[in-house]
């Protein structure tokens, strides 16, 4: 029989890694709901058509990487690749225009078929925000705020640089997409094969090629801010002067761009140089046509979302507070078990970790309290017990004293 092993691009959490994973989540969710956002949690799977309009078809996501599959009922099925086309499909079924601005948060698995590496699984966890129904450059500084808040918080901001740009409004846009069609049509014989699929369906990804040839004719190619309209250079001299007043640093970045049409003005993206090449920690931007390509009314929204895996190697052991160290309860001979239970019981109404042993004598409990890094040992014997005492012995000083049972737990508050 062949050794059962985690499917390739998955793995187990647990350990230093689980206890990462929870101080980054409870972060978040302090953050985000001091920012006024609400949880929200949506299906892992969703009908394949959520993202392949959202995502586009000509997409990565799409067309290699999702998990799409026929259920028993016949329907076509995806596990979620991403975040906000979920919440945006819940605004529009949950009939939520009503409620609208909306700030949600949520965090969890997704799941791309892609080629594993340090950083990028194929089961990954993200956390994500997003606002919906402000037109306004505030909501984009806002969520800024709110990322750089989060970043510090977890004390990494000092390693990572926050890289802005605008993708303009729809006429901007068009103007700049006809502009690149036209100067990409000119080197079509430089182009590689993919890139040349993308020159008439999604020219702006070209932008975001890795092949060497294509990204030579990149760095000569026009820049989007060449192309703005007033309405997309007042709204994105309004965020920058936003982050300024904040005292957000930040560096315009012109080549950042998002593909599908349903993007519009802020692009942002926050890199390190501590992750080689997966170099981005968090990313988002402004949608403001998503949900109307998706069937509801015309809404503006922005968000983003961050790869807990990415941020958990980030994260130092020293800002990671440690879990208080267990209490071993140690029972000697089997008429103190009955009373070592009940005190394990309440020293854990107490608040305390409490760890009793199911079985050995002396020498082996006491040997689990230090592989548990257990700050004390309470001895209980029969002897000991009908004179209402325990024996509680500091596992680091090696000292020990007599302690009434009833006292136990006060005597113990010095080693939480």
């Amino acid at each position: 029989m062949a050794r059962l092993q985690p499917v390739r691009g998955t793995h187990d959490i647990l350990g230093d890694q689980a206890r990462a994973f929870r101080y980054i989540t409870d972060c978040f969710i302090k953050v985000a709901e001091r920012y006024g956002h609400e949880e929200i949690s949506t299906p892992i799977f969703e009908f394949t058509e959520v993202f392949k309009r959202t995502l586009g078809e000509t997409s990565d996501v799409v067309s290699k990487e999702m998990y799409t599959f026929e259920d028993r009922g016949g329907e076509s099925l995806t596990l979620r690749p991403e975040y906000t086309a979920g919440i945006a499909r819940a605004f529009i079924s949950g009939g939520l225009q009503q409620d609208l601005p909306l700030k949600f948060y949520g965090y969890g698995p997704m799941f791309r078929y892609e080629r594993p590496q340090k950083g990028r699984m194929r089961q990954f966890h993200q956390i994500d925000v997003e606002i919906l129904g402000v037109p306004e450059p505030q909501a984009d500084i806002e969520l800024l705020a709110l990322a750089v808040d989060l970043l510090t918080e977890l004390g990494l901001m000092e390693h990572i640089t926050l890289e802005i740009n605008s993708l303009g409004d729809v006429e901007s846009r068009h103007a700049y997409r006809d502009a690149l069609v036209a100067y990409f049509s000119d080197h079509k014989d430089r182009l590689s094969e993919d890139s040349l699929g993308r020159l008439e369906k999604n020219p702006l990804r070209i932008l975001d090629s890795k092949d060497e040839g294509d990204r030579e004719l990149v760095a000569g190619a026009p820049v989007l801010q060449d192309y703005f309209n007033d309405t997309s250079a007042d709204f994105f001299r309004q965020v920058c002067d936003g982050l300024d007043v904040l005292g957000i640093s930040y560096v315009v970045n012109p080549r950042l761009v998002r593909g599908l049409d349903y993007y519009s003005h802020t692009a942002f993206e926050f890199t390190t140089d501590q992750l080689g090449a997966q170099g981005t920690v968090l990313a988002g931007g402004r949608y403001d046509g998503l949900i109307e390509i998706m069937g509801g009314p015309p809404t503006a929204g922005i968000g983003w979302a961050a790869g807990i895996e990415r941020l958990a190697e980030m994260v130092s052991g020293n800002h990671i507070p440690q879990v208080m160290r267990p209490v071993s309860i140690v029972p000697v001979g089997a008429d103190a078990q009955s009373a070592a239970l009940k005190l394990a019981r309440d020293l854990r109404h107490d608040g305390y970790n409490v760890d009793m042993g199911y079985r050995g004598n002396v020498g082996k409990r006491m040997k689990r309290a230090n592989k548990l890094d257990s700050a004390v040992a309470v001895l209980m014997g029969s002897d000991e017990l009908a004179r209402g005492k325990v024996t509680v012995k500091d596992l680091d000083e090696g000292s020990q004293a007599e302690i009434d049972l009833e006292r136990v737990s006060d005597h113990l508050m010095q080693y939480r």
